[in-house]
């Protein structure tokens, strides 16, 4: 969990992190397209062979076909399930045999173009197939923007649920040198 103001600082933190242990990072974005992902990620010095994109929104903002770009694919609508958990399955697939994350940002960012339970669904079939392949899994969301059963379905899915607000920086600011 996270407040609104800090969701993509958060991304960016979670990602160093997670690829500091030698991860790989998938990341389901229907929050950020991949050019603004890939721009705040190289600013940042994120290694970008370690990441791997679903992007749901690009095709989708643009209303038309996008190049092919490695380590990316593009889904048309944020809306199709079933195209996000064909990329999914198939990124997953790929990454066999190597330390993977799978980073969800944002459950509310999906909750524009999907129902709560659609998306209860959704997060109840990548966390299962998660746990069955033993890949590691973060899913960002923003407390206050979801309805509290929906909450409480997806807190029955996880291990742990980490609210952002209520801890120090997971990555420490860099002091300049004196």
């Amino acid at each position: 969990m996270s407040s609104p103001s800090a969701i993509r600082k958060k991304n960016i933190d979670l990602i160093k992190i997670i690829i500091g242990n030698n991860f790989y990072v998938v990341v389901i974005t229907a929050n950020q397209p991949y050019d603004i992902l890939k721009k705040s990620y190289e600013k940042s010095g994120i290694p970008l062979e370690k990441i791997f994109v679903i992007d749901t929104i690009t095709r989708y903002a643009m209303g038309q076909e996008t190049p092919a770009v490695k380590n990316c694919r593009f889904i048309n609508n944020p809306a199709n399930l079933t195209d996000i958990g064909i990329a999914t399955t198939e990124m997953l697939k790929e990454l066999q045999g190597k330390n993977v994350c799978l980073l969800f940002d944002s459950v509310n960012a999906m909750l524009i173009y999907i129902s709560s339970q659609n998306i209860t669904k959704f997060i109840h079939f990548v966390t299962s197939k998660l746990r069955l392949l033993n890949f590691a899994g973060i899913f960002l969301a923003v407390e206050k923007g979801l309805d509290p059963d929906l909450l409480v379905q997806l807190t029955t899915f996880v291990d742990e649920v980490i609210d952002f607000d209520e801890v120090p920086a997971i990555i420490p600011e860099t002091q300049p040198p004196k």
